[in-house]
């Protein structure tokens, strides 16, 4: 029996972007913290402030302080890009980028962020801006499945909202056919022959390509995935995502370092789901996730900080990773954004019940 420690209050209901703030300055969002406690040291990273922006973006009525984060993160995504698409990922405190532009993962998750603000930024200019440098971006293709797996998603933000858009569309159906299809065997239909990091993703693309490119085989494909990796990854009732290191076919859960990344995959993956088929599977799969945050894990743990705003860099056997990074802190925040839609939208369809 899993003892649940969860915040006093016992609950975390809506966002908090405390910590979010309090990561961020003029420049951009730095990467770590000691604690609670910005590390400066360590500098910024594109693949966080891409998340950032593509959460600050997901807001629906932003307050202006949020619009302003919006606005910074855009300002270091314009400045981290090349002029042939590519994007540096690390930036010292010193003002320095520490690499040269590529197309590794923070290149997918820039254009994730660019395409969720082309579609849903606060200001039109903002929007503008961050097409452009999205179909910039997007005329490049990198050999990562995962790299390209967060820019399909990007992809698919733009095609939601303009379905005319070729290179969101073309880029698309790349990344879904670069992940495949499921491998044919039941026991293992993943098309990997280990899980990695944000797995759902992958399972999240083939739903975006099949529902948004109209075929109906990629999006069985996807549903099937996700519903096979949602059933591994469920145990005695509560999520217990991949570990840090992986998951072979041999390999049975739990496994430790969880990462709250896995969890944030699986909402997203599983709110998409439920937005394309409106199986009340999915929405329970986004309850998983956002109870994992909270205490409902393999260590009956909470990672959420409701002193901070914050979220604990990771779950392991006997509690927690007591920093509070970026990622950890945008992945709480991504996952209770999509659990608030789903409490927004049994109200008002209790609304509409009891007054019919």
């Amino acid at each position: 029996m899993i003892t649940v420690r969860i915040p006093p209050n016992g609950t975390i209901a809506d966002p908090c972007f405390a910590h979010l703030r309090r990561l961020s300055d003029d420049t951009g969002l730095f990467e770590h913290a000691r604690g609670a406690v910005p590390r400066r040291e360590h500098g910024y990273c594109l693949d966080d402030v891409a998340r950032g922006l593509l959460v600050v973006c997901r807001e629906p009525e932003p307050e202006p302080d949020l619009v302003a984060l919006a606005e910074t993160y855009l300002a270091f995504t314009a400045h981290a890009q090349s002029p042939g698409g590519a994007f540096h990922n690390r930036l010292g405190y010193d003002r320095r980028w520490h690499d040269e532009p590529g197309v590794g993962d923070w290149w997918g998750r820039a254009l994730w962020g660019l395409g969720t603000a082309a579609a849903r930024g606060p200001a039109p200019w903002i929007r503008d801006s961050a097409r452009a440098m999205f179909e910039a971006g997007a005329r490049l293709r990198s050999p990562w499945v995962r790299s390209t797996a967060f820019a399909a998603l990007g992809a698919a933000e733009i095609l939601a909202a303009d379905p005319g858009c070729g290179a969101a569309r073309n880029l698309l159906t790349d990344a879904a056919e670069l992940i495949g299809a499921p491998s044919g065997n039941p026991a293992w239909p993943w098309p990997e022959e280990r899980l990695g990091y944000a797995n759902a993703a992958l399972a999240e693309v083939r739903i975006a390509a099949g529902h948004l490119l109209g075929d109906d085989s990629v999006l069985a494909d996807g549903l099937t995935l996700l519903g096979w990796l949602l059933e591994q990854e469920t145990v005695r009732g509560h999520l217990s995502p991949t570990p840090a290191g992986g998951r072979g076919q041999d390999q049975k859960a739990p496994g430790f370092d969880q990462q709250p990344i896995e969890a944030a995959a699986m909402a997203d993956a599983c709110a998409r789901a439920f937005a394309v088929t409106g199986d009340t599977r999915w929405s329970a799969g986004v309850a998983l996730a956002a109870g994992w945050f909270l205490g409902e894990n393999d260590s009956g743990t909470a990672l959420a900080d409701e002193r901070t705003g914050g979220c604990c860099d990771g779950l392991e056997r006997r509690g927690r990773n007591e920093n509070q990074g970026a990622e950890s802190t945008l992945a709480l925040i991504s996952v209770l954004q999509h659990r608030r839609h789903f409490a927004e939208q049994s109200a008002i369809a209790s609304s509409r019940t009891a007054t019919a």
